[in-house]
This record gives C-alpha cells, structure tokens and sequence, in this order.
C-alpha cells in the first residue's frame, strides 16, 4: 500500500471519528437544551398541544442549525477543494454526488440526534414538568 493510500485511509477514519463525536455532542447539546426547556414543554402539553407538534418543535429547531452549519461547512468545503486535490483518488476536489452524500448523511445524523431527545420531553407528564419550576 502506498504512503498515499495510507493517508487517504487515516483520513477518513478520522472522518468517521469527527461524524461520531459530533453525533454524540450534537446529542448531548440538544439534550440540555430540552431539559432546560421541560417547563416550557409541560406547559404547551397542559395548554393541549399534541405531542407531535412539541416534536416538531424541537426537531424544526434543531433542523434549522443543523442546516445553517452544514451550509457553512460547504462554503468552507469548497474554499478549500484545493488544499484537498492533491489527496483525492478519482473524483474531482468538487464532485457534487460526495457533497450531496455527506449533506445528506449529515442531515440525517442532526434529525436522529434530535428526535431523541424531542421524542423523551415529549412524554414528560405536564404536571410534573409544571411543578420541577
């Protein structure tokens, strides 16, 4: 194996570390940030919102960031396509298929990530979220 193929490898072994830690921490920021939220939640739910619509919410509101990031990430993707080429095997430095796929890979990893957390404060009992304040 080339030293080539070899950096290309710990590439993107890093790359799948980069979309785990960021799955884990996305997570984890959506997490407090629903629990911050659990008043506010239990109330919508006392006041007779579905379930549905607080995960909704919450999804919507995670979706939006997520979306603003990933359009920042592919601003910067393309500055730097050719920082990139020498170290890409048969694709162009801006192929469109790879930043669709990535897109949408990442795309999905903020909608699970924060249908988790939206899905639990969704099932708070609103009495209970009511009287934590």
């Amino acid at each position: 194996m080339s030293n080539l193929h070899t950096q290309m490898l710990l590439l993107g072994a890093f790359a799948v570390l980069a979309l785990v830690l960021a799955s884990v921490g996305l997570y984890g920021v959506l997490s407090y940030r629903v629990a911050q939220r659990t008043p506010e939640i239990g109330l919508r739910l006392a006041l007779g919102a579905s379930r549905r619509d607080v995960v909704g919410s919450i999804v919507r509101r995670a979706l939006r960031l997520a979306l603003s990031g990933l359009a920042l990430g592919l601003i910067g993707a393309f500055i730097l396509t050719g920082v990139l080429s020498s170290l890409l095997f048969g694709i162009s430095p801006t192929d469109p298929l790879t930043f669709a796929v990535v897109a949408l890979i990442l795309t999905a990893v903020a909608v699970v990530a924060s249908y988790v957390p939206a899905r639990r404060a969704s099932r708070v009992e609103p009495l209970v979220a009511l009287r934590t304040e």
